[in-house]
Parts: C-alpha cells; sequence; structure tokens
C-alpha cells in the first residue's frame, strides 16, 4: 500500500519521481482498511527534507499509513516558510486528544545544550509522556533520541571531543529482533553528532529493560530498545538522504566552522566525487520492519492504544 500524505506536500511530487507509491485522498476513503496512523514530530530546521526523508522510509511498507506532521506550538522555526507550516503541520497541543499507532520524534540541532536548557523542553516532555497513553510504539532519532533515554531512563550523553561525522561501520547484536529482520552482520550508517551515550551506563539501574541491538567499534550505541512501553532508541541518522553529509559539510566549510572531511563518505576521500549511498537498504529494512511490528501488535482500535501501559 502506498503512503496517504497532503495532495500538495511538496514531498508528494519528490517521492513520484523516486518510484514510491503515494495515496490520494478519494483511493484511501475507497478502501475498506484502516490506515496505520503514524505522527512525525519534526524538530528539524529544514522541515521539508526532513519529512521527506520519513515520508521516503514509510511509503515503501506494503500497509496503508496516514503520516501526520507535527510540531511545537512555542518554537518559531528558522528554516521553513511559515505557510508550509500553517497548510501541512498541526501542533502537539491540536492533536493530544488523538491515539497513534507510531510516532516519530526526530533529531534536532541543540545537542550541546542540556536537555533543560532547551527552550521547548517542557512541552517536549509533556510529548514524551503523552507518548506512553496515546502511541502503540515510538520511534526516537539522534537527539530526539538522546532526550527520550534521558527522560524516560536517565541515560547521560556525553559531549565529544570532536564532532563524530560520517558513514561509520556498524554490528548486529541480536539478528533475533523483529527490528532486525534482513539485517546483515556488518553494515554501514550515516552519523552526525557531537554527543553519545555510553553502553556501560546500559547497566545503570534506572536503564533497566534496555537492549542494545546495533552499535560501533567507533561511535557507540546506535540503536536501543525498551522491552516495556515499544520504544525505539536511534542515535544515528539512517534517514538521511545521500547528499546530507555532504551539505552539511560544505554548510560548515563555507562558514568557517573548522570540520573534517566525513569518514568514508567521499569516494577516494575526494569531496569533488559524489558519493555513494550505502545505508539505504538497511534504512528501508529498519523502518520496514518497524512497521511491521506496530501492524502486528496494534489494536485495531485505535482508543484502546495504551490501555495496557502507565
Amino acid at each position: 500500500m502506498p503512503i496517504k500524505i497532503p495532495d500538495e506536500l511538496p514531498a508528494r511530487e519528490i517521492l513520484a519521481r523516486e518510484g514510491v507509491s503515494v495515496m490520494d485522498e478519494r483511493t484511501a476513503l475507497r478502501q475498506d482498511i484502516r490506515p496505520l496512523q503514524i505522527g512525525l514530530l519534526n524538530l528539524m530546521p529544514n522541515k521539508i527534507r526532513t519529512e521527506t526523508q520519513f515520508a521516503r522510509l514509510i511509503g515503501a511498507s506494503p500497509l496503508q499509513v496516514e503520516l501526520t506532521l507535527v510540531r511545537i506550538g512555542n518554537h518559531k522555526a528558522k528554516n521553513t516558510p511559515e505557510d508550509h507550516l500553517i497548510s501541512f503541520y498541526q501542533t502537539w497541543e491540536e492533536i493530544a486528544d488523538r491515539k497513534f499507532d507510531g510516532f516519530i520524534v526526530t533529531g534536532a540541532p541543540v545537542e550541546l545544550l542540556s536537555f533543560e536548557d532547551v527552550t521547548y523542553w517542557n512541552e517536549l516532555t509533556r510529548i514524551f509522556d503523552w507518548t506512553a497513553t496515546n502511541v502503540h510504539s515510538s520511534f526516537f532519532i539522534c537527539w530526539g533520541a538522546m532526550a527520550a533515554a534521558w527522560h524516560f531512563h536517565r541515560l547521560p550523553k556525553y559531549t565529544l571531543e570532536k564532532k563524530a561525522f560520517g558513514v561509520f561501520r556498524h554490528r548486529n547484536n541480536a539478528p533475533a529482533s523483529p527490528y532486525l529482520a534482513g539485517f546483515s552482520d556488518d553494515f554501514s550508517i550515516p552519523v552526525s553528532r557531537w554527543t553519545e551515550v555510553h553502553a556501560t551506563d546500559l547497566d545503570l539501574p534506572s536503564a533497566s529493560g534496555l537492549d542494545l541491538l546495533i552499535d560501533s567499534d567507533a561511535t557507540g550505541p546506535c540503536l536501543l530498545t525498551g522491552k516495556t512501553g515499544n520504544r525505539l532508541y536511534m542515535f544515528n541518522h539512517i534517514e538521511y538522504d545521500s547528499t546530507s553529509l555532504q551539505e552539511e559539510y560544505e554548510r560548515d566549510v563555507a562558514s568557517g566552522v573548522p570540520v573534517e572531511m566525513p569518514h568514508e563518505y567521499f569516494p577516494g576521500n575526494d569531496p569533488f566525487r559524489p558519493p555513494l549511498n550505502r545505508w539505504r537498504s538497511h534504512a528501508h529494512l529498519l523502518f520496514g520492519n518497524w512497521i511491521n511490528r506496530v501492524y502486528q501488535t496494534t489494536a485495531y482500535d485505535l482508543d484502546k492504544i495504551g490501555s495496557d501501559r502507565a
């Protein structure tokens, strides 16, 4: 089944060119099926690019999915036109009485701040608590994952001496996990962050119940899952486009920000050669496995979501 998104959303044309099946409202209404309700809380500055990245992965599912775009209510986006936000996004307060089969929280460029110093931290913690009762399965990405892991498990984040930046080899620690079905033993994932979590902190009493599914010798834990609450914590950017790291590198170079060339990204470490995408298949696998797991375990009656959890 295709993904159902607004007809005028810029991502629609991009996905159609890539061969991703996109459903219009009339077609969706003709199908006698309850679509999975997936929410995307988009905290990234360039919301159009980020929503396209996630819609691409969600839209590859054989299931019908209805994507709802959500934003923080008291935070003004600097890199997204206001009319785009008004046309396609709802604030969390506007959807707080709804139930969702799945809910994604993206990263945000605030990782060097203490969590409590982020201007929208109070609203975000209310959203985290809301997911416990209104969401069947939550998927937290990069800084969003670190923030959620701190909120729910008091898992600390640590500032790195230099940015973890590039494409790094990762290890499959849980081949039997339904989230890693079809994964190789060893694979590449893009990393772009100034902070990290430590595997040793998973022994903290507050982190009880967290399992380390994917990690890297170079960049540490990548994917955690919680035994309760149906939560996934992805600390890296498996959703990135082929050119996302290139754009970040060129932006920093142009701004005079000290930055190393992204690790194992440009062929021959030549920034004038187009990078090769070596993570796309595993990105589709991970999101496909997550959506399939949500489909198999969620309640058919949306109102029953969260009734078995505090």
